[in-house]
Order: C-alpha cells, then structure tokens, then sequence
C-alpha cells in the first residue's frame, strides 16, 4: 500500500540577515563575531558618517584588505553596504561636493565586494524640495547610478524621513520625498529603472502611522533592499525597538511583499544589541508558526 499525504503549499522562503546600525559603536570585527553567533550568513556593512563601528570615509587599500579577510575568516557575505548621505541639501555647491563623496564610497564599496549600495534621498522636508533641489536630487540619482552599473553594482533608496530629537531622547519624525506616497510615485516615475528602494516599514510608520500599509503599495514593484525594525511611542515622539516589541504587522507586509531577497534585522538601540537581535528572530519564528504561507531562514 501507498501511503498518501495531501500536498503541501508552498510557502514564501525569506532569507534573513543582520544590519549594521546597531553595531555603529562597535569594532568591525565585532560585527562579525555576533552574526556568526546567531548564523547569520549575510551582514550589512557601512561607510563613513563618523561612526566607530564603519569603514572609514575614503576607506584606502589596506583597510579594504582587512574587511574582505574578515568575510574568508568568518565565511559571512557583505554584499549591502550603506553610505550616509543627502541629495536635497540647498546649497548647490554643497550638493555637488555631496555626489562627489556618494561616488568615491561608492567605488570603495565595489573595492569591498557589494552589490548594492543603500543611499539616501536626502533629509529636506518634502515642502520644502523645490523644483530645483528636485531636479537635483534626479540628476545625482542617474549619475551614481551610472557608476553602479558600471560596477556591477545597484542602488537602493531608504525609505527614511528626516528626524529630530528632544531632550528626552524621543525621535520626532518629519516627511522627506522617500516618505511621503505622491513624493515616492513621482521618484519612481523619473529614477533610472535599476534604481529600487530600501523598504524600511518602520520608518514610514513613526512618519505616517495611520498608513498601515506603509507606502507598500506605492513602492512594491521597485523594493530591491529591505529593513526590518519597529518604532514604538514615547511621549510624542518615538524610540526605537525590535520587531513584535509594538505593533508594526510584519506578517502581513512579508505576504504581500513582491520583493524576495534577503532581509536584514536593523536593531537601532547599542544598550542590549544581542537581546534586541534575539527579540527579532523569535518573532519570525512566531509568524512563522502562525503562517500557512511564510518560512523565514537564515
């Protein structure tokens, strides 16, 4: 006798790996030891903005050396890199000096082996974008854009608003041109076609919490890179946490999400790093344990 079992359906596979911005105070190679720890096969990295736990500005052949041993070493793969920067500034003279640094760490993140490199629109209030600085921020986009094909390379826009702080630590959230949906249909319609978006759900919901799809349905067909983290109120403004520490529905955005690439965990908070990392995968564990359609692996 043959015994039958009904077919199963096929779930959704999401790969998931770890960010770098809760690492930002922390050596490199301390990056590396913790995503092996939880077998993490894919790590972001980033360049510049000061930060102890990034590559330096224009980081020079030596310090590239070093990083690329850290992948052999720890058998983890750093194809995202993120770069700080803003293409809305006002001054045009600033702006310029702006694209020149994006394009140099641009290079130097080829040089480090990405594959995509995650840029910033800018931090302009979007009332505040005229026609020019529009125009402006365009124009950067096609020409980092035409250096990244060059090097084999794609761009992803984060989907980030400008924030400010108060004196009780709370972030205070403003709309920028990735975050606000007439803004981001418009980018769509005027950025090179292999220009895609950072999808960092979270962001857009401390911008715009009554949107609870997140602009998903603006940006769905262009996500090429992705965040996951949550925002949780404190007072007026808001704190960084963990996804399932609020209310953020990771759940529905992951089924009808069209992107399929890798994932990564960006826990914000440097004060319990490992326990915030550890939050995150037990609640993709509890989605998955819920879901008939979702299978999340790292």
């Amino acid at each position: 006798n043959v015994l039958l079992f009904p077919k199963m359906q096929d779930k959704k596979v999401i790969n998931i790996g770890c960010g770098e911005w809760g690492f930002r105070h922390l050596p490199m190679r301390e990056h590396f030891e913790i995503a092996r720890d939880f077998n993490f096969k894919w790590l972001e990295f980033g360049i510049g903005g000061n930060q102890e736990g990034r590559l330096s500005e224009f980081p020079d052949s030596d310090e590239i050396v070093n990083f690329k041993s850290l992948n052999e070493e720890f058998n983890i793969a750093t194809p995202f890199c993120c770069i700080e920067n803003d293409f809305t500034l006002v001054s045009e003279k600033d702006h310029l000096e702006m694209v020149d640094k994006a394009m140099r760490q641009i290079q130097a993140a080829a040089d480090c082996g990405a594959k995509q490199v995650r840029l910033f629109a800018g931090f302009t209030p979007v009332e505040k974008v005229d026609a020019v600085i529009w125009d402006r921020m365009i124009k950067a986009f096609w020409d980092t854009d035409e250096l990244c094909q060059r090097l084999d390379m794609t761009i992803a826009i984060e989907t980030h608003g400008g924030i400010t702080f108060d004196d009780d630590e709370a972030a205070h959230h403003f709309n920028s041109v990735s975050t606000d949906p007439d803004s981001l249909i418009r980018l769509i319609d005027q950025l090179p076609p292999k220009v895609g978006f950072n999808y960092d759900p979270g962001n857009i919901k401390a911008v715009r919490p009554d949107d609870k799809n997140c602009c998903l349905e603006q940006i769905n067909e262009r996500i090429n890179y992705c965040h996951l983290k949550d925002w949780k109120r404190k007072g007026d403004g808001w704190i960084a946490v963990a996804i399932g520490d609020d209310d953020l529905d990771y759940a529905y955005l992951f089924e009808n999400m069209i992107y399929d690439g890798v994932c990564l965990i960006e826990y914000e908070p440097l004060h319990d790093t490992r326990d915030g990392i550890h939050r995150s995968l037990d609640y993709l564990n509890k989605i998955e344990g819920r879901s008939q359609s979702l299978k999340f692996q790292i």
